[in-house]
């Protein structure tokens, strides 16, 4: 249950109405916030920016787009939701640098693709005291106080606070691999995940210990 600080998801829907949100719109911020499990405020942006690319792409959620999003905090879920770009069909790419940023390509035989970038832009949330300090993660923000507020500011900015640029991205071609088998654990793995006879499990990215 929400506490009285914030919007639950069909309350903040609701809201949606005062500041003229379509009704296609809703139902992305809708299904986003379920998948999400609760209506994060980077999220809810991120709605806006896939909505945006779309726009600025002239293409449609069922068109087959590859996104790279520039931080893995929250923003990489509207486009799964909205564009069913995921990890695990090749058309969804987190790269952690910090920015709130996602670059969107079409599919392209044409090496590099041609695409755009939707970015938060910081200037233009100046005028959204709420927005802008938390997005700077001030101490003068107080999610006790602030998260309604916050809300508010976001769907009433909308793309006011974006921005975009257009890019150029290289196109990886299909990796061809083959199976080795790994002289630690003897599971078989890719060819290029593989360092001096090791999987990398067993290695660089070992994460865990056996129990026991």
């Amino acid at each position: 249950m929400k506490s009285e600080s914030e919007y639950s998801r069909d309350a903040l829907i609701d809201r949606m109405g005062t500041y003229g949100i379509s009704d296609t719109m809703k139902g992305y911020f809708r299904k986003c916030i379920e998948f999400h499990t609760y209506p994060a405020p980077g999220m809810l942006i991120g709605v806006f920016m896939v909505d945006y690319a779309l726009d600025l792409l002239r293409m449609k959620p069922g068109d087959k787009l590859f996104v790279t999003c520039e931080t893995e905090k929250c923003l990489p879920d509207p486009p799964q939701v909205i564009l069913r770009t995921t990890i695990g069909n090749h058309r969804l790419r987190i790269v952690p640098i910090g920015k709130f940023a996602m670059s969107f390509t079409p599919l392209s035989k044409e090496d590099p693709a041609k695409g755009v970038r939707v970015y938060l832009d910081k200037m233009k949330m100046k005028q959204y005291p709420a927005l802008n300090s938390w997005y700077e993660n001030s101490p003068s923000f107080d999610p006790d106080t602030q998260k309604k507020p916050l809300a508010d500011e976001i769907l009433s900015a909308g793309r006011k606070i974006l921005s975009y640029e257009t890019i150029t991205m290289k196109v990886s071609p299909k990796r061809k691999w083959k199976s080795v088998t790994c002289s630690i654990c003897g599971d078989t793995v890719p060819d290029y995940l593989a360092k001096d006879g090791k999987c990398l499990g067993c290695g660089s990215d070992r994460y865990y210990e056996k129990a026991g």
